[in-house]
């Protein structure tokens, strides 16, 4: 991005109740320094204004500051002014006052909304003061002389020693505003464009996500378009031999029509879950996928040196060939996970055949971390439970390390048939 075409965003409603409070502060500790240079008889001579016009240039120095982040360049004009005047009318109060200009100098250079006004600006302020200065310098000369000649015991020029003392001052001072200034608007634009580079981020991310959904559902539709294939297959085939034993050998006929039964019950299951999978708003097939597979992941991970344990609990049943899948691949997603990202030592696998219910449950002794939503891995597995109606589980251990932990329901009657 380019440094001319950012422009800083204004202030905001809280921002600008501050400034408010800052510059009615501001203007009433000045209006109080009136009062106690008036009577410290700093600067008293007998050209001093009265009060009433002392108090009137130290608030229109100062209280402008109220408005200094919502208009800036406005601001740092009339404090500017407001400055000079009261030096011209020799009005007692310049401590505040130096420390408004300079705020605003700042100010100018940290909110400016038109970088190449802010520092014509700032430097053409900057340059009325120095030439102010000199103005200054030389109406009070005979003064200044006067004042200073029988303290002075070095080696230069009393009047040039003091013009060269207020210069160097005068440098620093402007200098450091103007500098500062820069310095926090370069801040502010850091900032934002972290803050934007962030949206972007979790901009692609959240496509990255959707797209991982939709590649899972892709794999999942293919898998289950294989299942349900292999149970029309098998209808096909038992629908032929029911028809040539139907005559010869009724008793096998009824067997072969009770399968038919049985496979189209479980293909119409299938087609349901995958139409599903497909209507909501993710390739290939691995053979052996399945759940009597499960143990061959482990066995991978104890080939890397990794310490395993695998146990199957309850009796094992058949379970519908897309509930098989999807637990295969919930295993190999959690296994892969912990020896890529945990660190983890050891590696726990249970599969477990409840009433209604096949509960898997992958835990290692790594790192953790957070449970977020994240991961590519974790969003294949979320869409595979969802699929089936289940649910998932996971995040750290309160021991250490990280576990998964997904219930996939099945019909049972339907299983142990």
């Amino acid at each position: 991005m380019n440094t001319e075409e950012w422009v800083r965003p204004g202030p905001t409603a809280e921002q600008r109740r501050a400034d408010l409070w800052i510059g009615l502060g501001v203007a009433a500790v000045a209006v109080l320094n009136v009062f106690v240079t008036r009577s410290a008889g700093v600067l008293a001579t007998e050209h001093a204004p009265a009060v009433a016009e002392q108090i009137a240039w130290s608030v229109a120095t100062t209280l402008p500051l109220a408005w200094r982040r919502k208009y800036p360049e406005l601001v740092a004009v009339v404090v500017a002014v407001a400055f000079v005047g009261g030096q011209l009318r020799l009005a007692q109060e310049q401590q505040i006052a130096s420390g408004a200009l300079f705020a605003a100098i700042y100010t100018l250079g940290a909110w400016g909304r038109n970088r190449q006004r802010s520092r014509v600006l700032r430097l053409g302020i900057i340059a009325a003061m120095f030439l102010w200065l000199n103005v200054a310098f030389f109406m009070a000369h005979d003064e200044i002389t006067a004042a200073r000649q029988p303290d002075a015991s070095g080696e230069l020029p009393v009047i040039w020693s003091f013009l060269l003392f207020l210069m160097i001052v005068n440098v620093g001072f402007f200098a450091f505003g103007y500098l500062m200034g820069d310095a926090v608007w370069q801040s502010a634009r850091r900032q934002h464009r972290l803050e934007s580079q962030a949206a972007e981020l979790r901009a692609a991310q959240g496509l990255a996500e959707e797209r991982a959904v939709i590649d899972e559902r892709v794999r999942i539709a293919r898998e289950l378009h294989d299942v349900v294939a292999h149970h029309v297959s098998v209808m096909g085939i038992q629908a032929s031999a029911s028809r040539r034993a139907l005559d010869r050998d009724p008793a096998r006929a009824r067997d072969a029509l009770v399968t038919i039964e049985e496979s189209a019950r479980t293909a119409v299951d299938e087609l349901r879950r995958m139409l599903g999978a497909l209507r909501a708003p993710s390739a290939e097939v691995i053979a052996g996928a399945d759940l009597d597979h499960a143990g061959d992941l482990v066995e991978s991970a104890r080939e890397t040196g990794m310490q395993t344990h695998f146990e199957v609990y309850g009796d094992p049943v058949p379970v519908p060939d897309s509930v098989s899948m999807a637990a295969y691949r919930i295993v190999q997603e959690a296994v892969t996970n912990t020896l890529k990202h945990a660190g983890a030592a050891a590696l726990d696998v249970r599969i477990r055949y409840l009433a209604r219910e096949l509960e898997i449950d992958v835990s290692d002794d790594g790192r953790g971390g957070p449970a977020t939503t994240g991961g590519m891995g974790l969003i294949g597995m979320r869409e595979r439970v969802a699929i089936h109606g289940g649910t998932l589980e996971y995040g750290p251990r309160s021991g250490g390390g990280f576990r998964v932990r997904a219930r996939i329901p099945y019909a049972r009657e339907l299983a142990t048939r």
